[in-house]
């Protein structure tokens, strides 16, 4: 009731559609990750899309979730970004924000 706390720890995977390789964007991806203070990874996949998994304050994956599903790296053209696996956690696992390959 009266909505949900920002600073609730949470985790999330997801996948970008569209041109969305070939302009950097798992580089991006992690720059942004980083400045929100944002853990997980990203990686591009054989079948043209972008994938990975944050965790965060939902407050800072809102944000990034934005970036993943409106904006984006230079040059790409996002169709769209699924979210799969949302659940609220008790603690985060990854310290970090890596590229994977």
């Amino acid at each position: 009731m009266g909505g949900e706390d920002p600073n609730t720890l949470a985790t999330v995977e997801f996948e970008v559609y569209g041109q969305v390789q070939g302009c950097y964007f798992p580089k991006y991806c992690k720059e942004l990750a980083q400045q929100l203070g944002i853990g997980g990874w990203v990686k591009n996949t054989k079948k043209g899309t972008i994938v990975g998994k944050l965790q965060g304050t939902k407050a800072q994956l809102d944000h990034m979730i934005n970036w993943l599903s409106t904006t984006g790296s230079p040059g790409c053209k996002i169709e769209k970004c699924d979210l799969t696996n949302w659940e609220y956690v008790a603690r985060i696992a990854y310290t970090d924000f890596s590229i994977r390959f």
